[in-house]
């Protein structure tokens, strides 16, 4: 027992357990719906078409041994027990993947990575010592930069295919749901009913969204956890009346009969059994609502067993009822006794739009992460929750989608050409997560190649293996989730080429701090009351747009702010070390350079509480770097410009970097608490509040330096941005003319602007004209 609380450790114990019991439950409508609908579908995309359901059994059999034995193997054995582990401090998905691995090695295109990211308490990572094997692979990875091209197209190549399972997934689920009006109406009235019903459905499902998955997750979770109760029990009463000895059925030797039997129209048929792993993917996107422990607990309990139940108790009524002709379907309502059927209709109508809203969020999240990375347009982007940060709602995004919804719904109008659309999309993106998984394991969990391989080929094989039926079906609806992911592969390529190009431009043509401290009166060049952000890209150096803003206007403010938004591949940046500062030229000259660094699922600033964080954390740093330099040797320009401070922690972390690709050194010393200097915010202004002490702690040019900032604040604020047009060389390749010409300036000009994503006010904007060549 804790003498101080009072409380043991039992309970304490029983308090956590009731935790992650509570995640457990919630995760139910928010990660499981999509993969907990499958039944409705499953059996009736597998005897589409390929192969029928005769009196031997053997196909039904077969089936069912299949689904048994993928569920198993891939949604249970991989992602439960492994890839859910393989989390981003807690944040699943394929870019989280790509986050590990851009952190264990230097594989980002974008060359702006630092050594003071790495000490961020989010980025840090206790790894077991590295082995030479492991340290080649990472080494190859590094030393060829096609490999890092290639790695970033696979990414792409997942995460356009899981965006186009958001367009899939709902479209399938509720129609496979409605669908069962089917043996309650006459053929001809039930082909003019299910596709508007259906529409019907997902324009309010996709009208709902901007309300916040939060306002409604109440429900979702009764409404999955009596959606599994219910089929759990269906597919029971099935087994105990039909078959009670379908349980052999489980056994490998079904699966290897189905093939013999059946020969390429079994093996065509896996593109429907395949189906029944929908969600896996969803549900490791979703990890980070949960936890590990808590959605292990939901699947192996709960979710797995009653999935298996319900395929049971489906293939258990199949067995016993052949005769298709004289009106028996392969289909999930067959089974069900009329007497229920309306009610688990409508339970299974509310249970696909919850299944639905998992893979809706889950692509709200990706596109999200792509633009972090800066892999897609910026597009509006709203917090639907203060107290759930990954609950996001994209309009544009939103509406694009229900109609591609729509549109899929009254051109394929069936569940074969869903279901063949769907499958593809599927394998796609599990095997890029198996591959992504396989350099996690050595790179980031520094396991043995020879393990990560093993991985790799086992459950790349059953994938492949997979992957290789739905392919068959190209020209029967698989053609979609392609024709999608290319189109989004090349709007996000596009992007990420057009902003690394820029990137290299600016770095390229940064200009030199000597140039800035040259001007002056002298040359016509005057400082103007106020506070100057001038928003760049670079972590070092003066950027080109700066020099070009006072070739065209000779004036410039009295205290200059260099600021460089960052992204840096963690999840979360904490707030305490979100501002590196440092000087740009002597204190005398007031210029300055804050790098805010944001993780890609951070929540951007307002720009007023931005601005009066961004003047509280500069006299902070005044303060604290007067108090450094009071015991230490003056350091020349260059080193106190390479000198950065993390301002909010409880330590000063003294940055020295030589930036680009050079090296680093880190100094930490301890400093007293900051409290001397507390700002109080009033409107869009910050007051400072500095006690009279006695003492070298605040001489005078530390007095008058931030009194200088005081009136700079007082005067207002400019945002000095940099509006860019972008062309290529003259002589370029007719595919590069297209790509950034046409390709690159459209997706400019109908995406939001970088002064609207930052949110700044008009009033206070500059904008620079640029023109980037390449």
């Amino acid at each position: 027992m804790d003498p101080e609380s009072g409380k043991s450790d039992d309970h304490q114990k029983k308090v956590s357990w009731k935790a992650v019991l509570l995640l457990a439950y919630q995760s139910l409508g928010v990660a499981y719906g999509d993969l907990s609908i499958s039944p409705l579908y499953v059996y009736k995309s597998t005897f589409a078409e390929d192969i029928e359901h005769s009196d031997s059994n053997i196909e039904i059999y077969g089936a069912l041994s299949f689904v048994f034995w993928t569920l198993t193997l891939l949604p249970l054995f991989k992602y439960v027990f492994i890839v859910l582990r393989a989390d981003d401090n807690g944040e699943g998905g394929t870019f989280a993947l790509y986050s590990l691995i851009c952190r264990h090695a230097n594989v980002s295109l974008l060359p702006n990575r630092q050594l003071a990211d790495e000490q961020l308490s989010t980025y840090t990572i206790e790894p077991p010592t590295e082995t030479e094997t492991n340290s080649r692979i990472k080494i190859l990875l590094e030393k060829h930069k096609n490999l890092h091209t290639v790695l970033l197209i696979v990414v792409m190549l997942g995460t356009g295919m899981v965006i186009g399972d958001g367009v899939l997934t709902p479209t399938m689920s509720v129609f496979s749901a409605v669908s069962g009006l089917e043996l309650s109406m006459s053929k001809q009235h039930h082909e003019y009913a299910v596709v508007p019903i259906t529409c019907f459905i997902i324009m309010c499902l996709f009208a709902l969204q901007h309300y916040g998955t939060h306002r409604v997750s109440f429900l979702f979770a009764p409404i999955i956890l009596v959606w599994l109760i219910c089929i759990s029990a269906l597919g029971i009463y099935n087994i105990a009346t039909w078959n009670p000895s379908i349980f052999q059925a489980l056994s490998p030797y079904y699966m290897f009969n189905f093939l013999k039997k059946t020969k390429k129209g079994g093996w065509m048929s896996l593109g429907g059994i395949l189906l029944c792993i929908t969600g896996s993917e969803a549900m490791f996107a979703d990890l980070g609502h949960f936890s590990y422990l808590s959605m292990q607990i939901a699947f192996t309990l709960i979710v797995y067993p009653s999935l298996i139940l319900a395929y049971m108790g489906q293939a258990a009524y199949l067995s016993k009822h052949h005769m298709i002709d004289s009106g028996y379907k392969i289909g999930f309502y067959v089974y069900v006794p009329e007497v229920i059927r309306w009610p688990v209709l409508i339970l299974a109508i509310f249970a696909a739009a919850v299944g639905s809203q998992a893979i809706i969020s889950c692509t709200f999240s990706i596109i999200n992460q792509s633009q972090a990375h800066g892999c897609f347009p910026r597009v509006k982007v709203i917090h639907t929750s203060d107290k759930i940060s990954g609950q996001i709602y994209i309009p544009e995004i939103n509406w694009i989608l229900m109609i591609l919804c729509i549109a899929v719904a009254v051109g394929f109008r069936n569940l074969k050409h869903l279901g063949n659309a769907q499958g593809l999309a599927l394998m796609t993106v599990m095997l890029v997560t198996t591959c992504l998984t396989s350099l996690v394991m050595i790179l980031s969990w520094k396991r043995s190649p020879l393990l990560a391989l093993s991985f790799l080929i086992f459950f790349g094989s059953i994938e492949i293996f997979y992957f290789s039926a739905s392919l068959t079906k190209f020209l029967d609806g698989a053609w979609l989730p392609i024709l999608l992911a290319i189109l989004l592969m090349s709007i996000m390529f596009i992007w990420h080429y057009a902003t690394t190009k820029k990137y290299e431009h600016d770095f390229q043509n940064k200009v030199s701090i000597e140039w800035l401290l040259a001007l002056g009166q002298n040359i016509g060049v005057a400082r103007v009351p106020g506070i100057g952000l001038v928003y760049t890209d670079l972590i070092s150096g003066v950027p080109s747009n700066f020099s070009r803003f006072i070739t065209n206007l000779p004036a410039y403010h009295r205290i200059v702010v260099f600021v460089c938004i960052k992204y840096v591949p963690v999840p979360f940046v904490p707030p305490a070390e979100r501002y590196l500062l440092g000087r740009v030229g002597p204190e005398e000259h007031r210029s300055y350079r804050c790098i805010v660094r944001y993780g890609y699922r951070d929540v951007h600033q307002d720009v007023n509480s931005f601005e009066t964080e961004l003047v509280a954390s500069l006299s902070d740093f005044i303060r604290m770097e007067a108090k450094y330099d009071s015991g230490h040797e003056r350091q020349s320009m260059d080193e106190a410009d390479r000198r950065l401070t993390v301002i909010g922690s409880s330590c000063i972390n003294e940055i020295e970097e030589t930036f680009g690709f050079g090296s680093v050194s880190v100094e930490l010393s301890s400093s007293e608490s900051n409290a001397e200097i507390k700002p109080a915010v009033v409107g869009k202004k910050v007051r400072f509040l500095i006690e009279e002490r006695s003492g070298p702690s605040l001489v005078s040019p530390v007095s008058e330096e931030l009194n200088d900032l005081y009136e700079a604040c007082e005067a207002g604020t400019a945002f000095i941005l940099g509006n860019s047009h972008v062309k290529t060389k003259p002589g370029s390749h007719i595919f590069k003319k297209f790509a950034i010409d046409i390709g690159y300036n459209f997706l400019k000009r109908n995406c939001r602007g970088p002064e609207v994503a930052l949110r700044v006010p008009p009033a206070s904007l500059l904008e620079v004209g640029m023109v980037y060549v390449f």
